[in-house]
């Protein structure tokens, strides 16, 4: 799963990176090397403007934890963070957004968590570890993303709509299934076009061969979202997890 990652990449940077045509800077997000569900994150969407027919590549910043636009309330999107790529084209809450709402989501790397062997029983330790790319550049995780209209709000209110989204999940490579068994389905860029292409109703949903990713042990604050900083995502050596754990 991904329930926590960094995000620190300008969004300059992005638009260079993945070829944006659309970009409005009112809506940059700060850096943040712990990005918790319900917080606003980059996505990168392909989308024809207001009044045109042509889909422009966009960068925009939406919540992470997708409602869907048939909810009655926007409370469900802290548990709707990840959606399991194997069945994401038949549950109602994403065959909608994964048929024409595709998305991706660029990231320095995601944190996940390793239950650890312990006698106690009652509150094993968990370790936490960062995964990235080796050759240091952000992680495009295949996203969906949807609308959900307010009610509670007139129509000219600036929160009427709420545009959110979430990260597809798919099994885990041989480096990763130690510490947990799933992981975020991330994208080279020779996939992006086609993923993001909002007329094509289906997308590859194969996860890459292994051998892209490392992952290391990380301190255990980033466990608390009031933690939030570089040093999060820095290397522990092998003394730090003895003493840790």
């Amino acid at each position: 799963m991904c329930g926590r990652f960094a995000s620190s990449t300008d969004p300059a940077e992005l638009v260079r990176l993945f070829g944006v045509q659309q970009w409005d800077p009112t809506e940059t997000i700060a850096p943040s090397w712990n990005v918790a569900p319900t917080a606003r994150t980059y996505a990168v969407l392909d989308r024809a403007p207001r009044g045109q027919r042509r889909p422009v590549r966009q960068l925009h910043a939406l919540r992470w934890g997708l409602v869907p636009g048939w909810a009655s309330s926007a409370d469900t999107a802290v548990k709707m963070i990840n959606a399991r790529a194997e069945t994401v084209h038949e549950k109602p809450a994403y065959r909608q957004a994964y048929a024409s709402r595709r998305c991706l989501i660029p990231v320095d790397g995601y944190y996940e968590w390793q239950t650890a062997p312990t006698d106690d029983v009652s509150r094993p330790p968990r370790r936490p570890y960062f995964v990235h790319r080796a050759d240091g550049a952000p992680l495009a995780l295949a996203g969906l993303y949807e609308f959900w209209r307010d009610r509670e709000r007139p129509g000219g209110h600036p929160d009427a709509w709420l545009v959110t989204c979430t990260v597809v999940t798919t099994a885990a490579e041989p480096l990763l299934a130690p510490v947990h068994e799933r992981m975020p389905l991330y994208l080279g860029p020779d996939r992006w076009d086609a993923w993001l292409d909002p007329h094509a109703e289906t997308a590859d949903l194969t996860p890459p061969p292994p051998g892209d990713l490392r992952i290391h042990a990380v301190p255990d604050e980033v466990g608390s979202i009031r933690n939030n900083h570089p040093g999060l995502t820095r290397p522990l050596t092998e003394d730090d997890i003895t003493t840790l754990f």
